[in-house]
């Protein structure tokens, strides 16, 4: 895997304006030396990843992910992106939906200082098969019911092609997501999926109708960067220049 002034440089030759990043790589290359190296080299940051994984089992561990938010508040603000994907986080239960009360209450929480900052928080939902071990916002449906709550430059939405494709009722919530909408994640869906995790599939090796996704996501008024995400070793393993090749190549043609 890249380093992140590896990563950097590979767009830069590559002639990709923009990149999201991860708060791993972040750390480290350390928040300066990274800031220092994205103003530099002239690429905008579209997302920082992640924020989010709010339920805990104990008030003491809910209030050192509240601390941990912050700091990817800050860390975004630094990075000079607007914003921060909040990967929501699993119950530390069985309590589905007392977990998904933690998240709608961390977020409220953590609203008036992700402002204070300039810094939209984006819900991304994931797929179900996510639900007890990433996130309980499986839904478009259920991160616009807690972002409606805000302005939506206080809180938006992420779509990600590989975690809302099935959804029968996806192209009416990215409709009822309009002007929300904060960030628009590619890759496809293999069939048979290799891994839940590390089964991406590169743009047209699988069956999501991506170029519609993307239309109906521009119909709602997303104008900005679409992020190609894959999570897939093979891909990772290629060398960065074939990669960045053929993810261009692909993108052009699927998305």
């Amino acid at each position: 895997m890249l380093s992140l002034p590896q990563a950097v440089d590979a767009c830069v030759r590559a002639d990709v304006p923009s990149i999201a990043l991860w708060r791993h790589k972040i750390a480290e290359t350390g928040l300066a030396a990274a800031s220092r190296l994205i103003r530099d080299s002239g690429l905008r940051v579209s997302s920082l990843c992640r924020g989010g994984m709010f339920p805990a089992a104990t008030a003491e561990a809910r209030r050192e992910r509240m601390d941990d938010n912050r700091r990817a508040v800050d860390e975004a603000a630094e990075l000079g992106t607007g914003v921060l994907v909040l990967v929501c986080g699993p119950a530390p239960d069985r309590d589905i939906a007392g977990a998904r009360r933690m998240v709608e209450e961390a977020i409220a929480e953590l609203v008036p200082y992700a402002e204070s900052c300039g810094v939209c928080l984006g819900i991304e939902p994931l797929h179900p098969m996510y639900a007890a071990e990433r996130s309980v916002i499986n839904l478009l449906s259920q991160a616009s019911e807690i972002a409606e709550q805000y302005r939506p430059d206080q809180v938006g939405i992420v779509v990600d092609a590989f975690h809302v494709w099935w959804d029968p009722g996806l192209y009416g919530q990215i409709e009822r997501a309009a002007g929300r909408i904060v960030g628009y994640h590619v890759s496809d869906w293999i069939v048979p999926t290799p891994d839940l995790l590390m089964g991406r599939g590169m743009m047209g090796d699988g069956v999501i109708e991506l170029r519609r996704i993307r239309e109906a996501v521009e119909a709602a008024g997303y104008r900005g960067p679409i992020e190609v995400e894959i999570f897939n070793r093979a891909v990772w393993d290629l060398p960065v220049d074939e990669s960045l090749a053929l993810i261009k190549s692909r993108y052009l043609e699927h998305v």
